[in-house]
């Protein structure tokens, strides 16, 4: 049989005590004099009581949780801005629930439900590539639950983002192999009804405009970033053609990786015939061969600054505009996979 949960009134009976007293003290009150806490936490200890934070919180309005939701927990940009938010709440006294949606918007709203009926004191989201409905994010702002949209964001809410400058970053990535001698430049990233790759797009196609080069359709490919949709774009895009491209910027780490590894497959030069870049400084840009240009994602900055936020917030020490956006800095990694060494050593 399960062993009955010790309360409070066990303890204050064993010790002749009043409950309140058993309260008070382990809760440290000052109008408890030290002895008698010692009594308490040392027969509290002996008993295996276990305090009931969560009616304790239900009675404050208050449960010191964050819920965390993001597309998937498989890459180092998103372990890094969990760490980073992770350290800086549990610091301030707060727990984190995390769930993925694994890019579905069907999930992302089982999730929100989820973290809504578990009365998390903020939501902090990343948002799934096919989400077009915002309406789950409603129950949260009706009950003024701040919601912080990082990486992924919306502008169809008023809440605080945290991104970074992905028209900037997407503009040093298309630049740097323009200067490789690129001219061709194929460009390969997610659903562009995404910020994060509308941005990057609009980047990519400002530098081809600044170096008098034009767009063309048939160099740009959105899709999942998946590796057999990264095998497919390449088999179609690249390895058929009568002319090869001869850049290839990739908004995804892994997504370069896969076409690092397809191209080289198909016998291709990695940077002599095609030059690649990727996107996130993930760990796989440093262990491929060539080690692959990437754009350095702060995740771990980016974390930091979103636990900081909700923190002063829900401790009273500020009142972040809901409507505000905070852009990180980032900047370009270049390694072997785009720097075409016979033009340019």
């Amino acid at each position: 049989m399960q062993e009955k949960e010790v309360t409070i009134y066990d303890l204050a009976e064993r010790l002749n005590i009043s409950a309140t007293t058993v309260s008070r003290g382990l809760q440290d009150h000052p109008a408890i004099n030290i002895k008698t806490k010692k009594r308490i936490f040392d027969l509290a200890a002996e008993m295996g009581y276990r305090s009931n934070k969560f009616a304790s919180n239900l009675r404050r309005q208050k449960t010191n949780t964050i819920g965390v939701i993001v597309p998937r927990l498989n890459s180092l940009f998103m372990s890094s801005v969990l760490s980073g938010i992770e350290r800086s709440v549990n610091n301030a006294g707060y727990n984190l629930i995390i769930s993925q949606s694994f890019e579905k918007e069907s999930k992302e709203k089982t999730n929100a439900k989820t973290m809504f009926n578990n009365r998390v004191d903020a939501l902090i989201v990343s948002l799934s590539s096919d989400t077009a409905d915002f309406s789950h994010f409603d129950p949260f702002l009706k009950k003024n639950i701040p919601i912080i949209f990082f990486d992924r964001t919306t502008e169809a809410m008023n809440s605080t983002t945290v991104v970074i400058d992905n028209f900037k970053a997407g503009y040093l990535a298309t630049e740097h192999l323009i200067t490789q001698g690129c001219r061709e430049i194929l460009h390969i990233t997610g659903n562009i009804d995404r910020n994060v790759y509308a941005d990057r797009l609009k980047g990519y196609k400002k530098a081809l405009l600044d170096h008098q080069i034009d767009f063309r359709e048939d160099l740009f490919i959105s899709n999942d970033l998946s590796e057999g949709a990264m095998h497919d774009a390449l088999i179609a895009h690249v390895i058929k053609r009568k002319q090869l491209p001869d850049g290839l910027f990739v908004t995804n780490d892994s997504a370069a990786a896969f076409a690092l590894t397809i191209l080289k497959g198909a016998g291709l030069r990695i940077p002599e015939d095609i030059a690649v870049v990727g996107f996130n400084n993930d760990l796989i840009s440093r262990v491929t061969e060539p080690p692959i240009t990437t754009i350095n994602y702060p995740g771990n900055e980016m974390g930091e600054r979103i636990a900081r936020i909700l923190i002063d917030h829900l401790d009273g020490d500020g009142n972040p505009d809901l409507n505000s956006q905070i852009v990180l800095n980032t900047d370009l990694i270049i390694r072997a996979s785009s720097i075409r060494k016979k033009t340019y050593e």
